[in-house]
């Protein structure tokens, strides 16, 4: 009888791993999501057309005010995944947290600006007054200076940056306070709709630097035990995020859908901003990306140094979630 219930129990649990995700009970995630990002547009695509369900995933959002915040949620249990950077999670395992990382998209940004001609070589940000988005730690920032230092031009010591945030810093280039600004895609896409272009566009930048592939820019986060414990829970949520992603990259009706949450409301700078966001939809595979971060994470720690990376020189090969 033991044998017979045995099998019983072994063929009943095939028959549900066999069933659709949809007829299965919805796994459950709990996801900070900045209201206003790309994330949010992709989780809204996906209840607006059923992908949750056909992938058997309930999420429920807690919105966030800064990407600060996000950590936070993360590393204090508030949350089982976020949004953020593979150098952010390669720090974090540097200081003892477990964290893990998987690709979500390469949508870069740029240095914009109205002076022709483009594209700019480094000696044309000599002099100049810069907006950097972010901090004098940011990603994007650090690869402009070892851009720089490859052509014998020292940023810190030869231009002027100004770090602020991304509106503030798209504002007082309009207002002609500012040469350039290194903006998120987002404002970059929204600076070329008034005119401005892309002196520099951050992915040459990233092959200059030894990318093969376009870099890795964003990521879900989670901890190496909520891994552990949910690869199916987690493999029905990518599925579900590439279905959402796609829809954006080439359905008009679902992109359309989601303009609103852009806060941008002119047809021209709609279309150069979905144009950046289809740049970015992963193409690669997960060890061309693993490659390619560790070889811009050597230059990353060479140019940043211990404050950015601690004592980590190489990139920690358990930062990429192997499915």
């Amino acid at each position: 009888m033991r044998s017979l219930s045995r099998r019983l129990f072994l063929a009943a649990s095939a028959a549900a791993l066999a069933l659709p995700s949809s007829v299965r009970a919805a796994a459950k995630l709990r996801l900070a999501v900045q209201a206003t990002g790309s994330f949010a547009w992709e989780l809204a695509t996906a209840r607006a057309y059923g992908l949750d369900k056909a992938e058997g995933i309930d999420f429920e959002t807690t919105q966030l005010a800064t990407t600060e915040a996000g950590k936070v949620a993360l590393i204090g249990g508030g949350a089982d995944l976020i949004l953020s950077d593979w150098l952010w999670v390669a720090r974090e395992r540097g200081l003892g947290t477990p964290l893990i990382f998987y690709p979500h998209s390469t949508a870069l940004g740029a240095v914009m600006a109205k002076s022709a001609p483009f594209p700019w070589k480094a000696s044309d940000l000599v002099g100049k007054k810069i907006g950097v988005a972010g901090g004098s730690l940011d990603k994007s920032w650090l690869l402009l200076q070892a851009w720089a230092l490859k052509q014998g031009v020292d940023l810190k010591a030869r231009a002027h940056p100004v770090f602020a945030a991304p509106p503030l810093l798209a504002e007082k280039l309009a207002q002609g306070e500012l040469d350039a600004a290194l903006e998120f895609f987002t404002f970059a896409a929204r600076l070329e709709g008034k005119g401005f272009a892309r002196a520099i566009d951050m992915a040459d930048v990233e092959r200059d630097l030894g990318a093969q592939h376009p870099l890795i820019v964003t990521g879900y986060v989670f901890t190496q035990e909520f891994a552990a414990k949910n690869t199916d829970r987690l493999q029905r949520f990518f599925a579900m995020m590439t279905k959402a992603k796609n829809l954006l990259a080439d359905n008009d009706e679902a992109f359309a859908k989601i303009a609103p949450m852009t806060g941008i409301t002119d047809p021209k700078t709609l279309a150069i901003l979905r144009r950046y966001y289809r740049r970015g939809v992963p193409t690669a595979t997960l060890a061309q990306y693993r490659a390619d971060a560790a070889a811009i994470y050597k230059v990353l720690a060479e140019v940043g140094g211990s404050q950015l990376v601690g004592k980590a020189t190489e990139l920690d090969p358990g930062v990429f979630y192997r499915p």
